[in-house]
């Protein structure tokens, strides 16, 4: 009987937090290690043990968190898992050391037909994240024909739910500058380009 019920209880999907790679203070003084510290390390430890306690039981078991955002209805799940893939394509994509400030090949490409140019494409990208009244996140993203799209999500939701593939993400959440920035916001978000790690975001593409 035990060994049947660890088996079972074995095949049960669990989320994981994503692993950094780069360390805590690492982003500084672009994102201080207190931010990390709690953006990461209490906020994002929170959701991903959310969802954990949620899903199990329900039609979403052994669902990645991408097929959740897609498919449930607004509530904790849909909440939890949206923050989950929100917080794991944001703290990937960045890098103390970035190679270089602006993306290339297929992704610079299509910045340029979609946006006019990269100094275009910021400034829309800017626009977007200090104009989003109250909590939410701005998304870079592409649908199924290869087209750009900027994007304001409320709350926790993710471009996945509308169809699009998500590429590039500001949060503007209080939480992810506020110890650093104040209310400041627009200030995060133009620091936040410094950081980027682009080789990334076009892997994502």
């Amino acid at each position: 009987m035990n060994i049947i019920l660890t088996t079972l209880i074995s095949l049960v999907m669990t989320y994981e937090m994503p692993k950094l790679p780069y360390a805590n203070n690492g982003l500084e003084p672009v994102i201080s290690q207190a931010t990390i510290d709690y953006h990461y390390g209490k906020h994002l430890q929170t959701y991903v043990n959310n969802l954990n306690a949620l899903v199990p039981g329900t039609e979403f078991e052994g669902k990645s968190v991408e097929e959740i955002v897609a498919t449930a209805p607004d509530g904790g799940i849909f909440n939890n898992a949206g923050q989950v893939l929100n917080h794991t394509l944001y703290f990937l994509q960045f890098t103390p050391q970035p190679n270089k400030h602006e993306p290339s090949g297929k992704l610079a490409e299509a910045i340029k037909r979609d946006f006019g140019s990269f100094d275009n494409f910021k400034k829309e990208m800017n626009n977007a994240s200090t104009t989003l009244f109250g909590s939410g996140w701005t998304w870079l993203s592409v649908d199924k024909d290869g087209k750009l799209h900027i994007t304001k999500e409320a709350n926790g939701s993710n471009p996945w739910r509308h169809g699009l593939k998500p590429l590039l993400g500001f949060d503007v959440w209080e939480h992810a500058y506020y110890l650093d920035y104040q209310n400041r916001r627009a200030d995060h978000i133009n620091k936040l380009w410094e950081i980027i790690d682009w080789d990334i975001v076009e892997k994502r593409m």
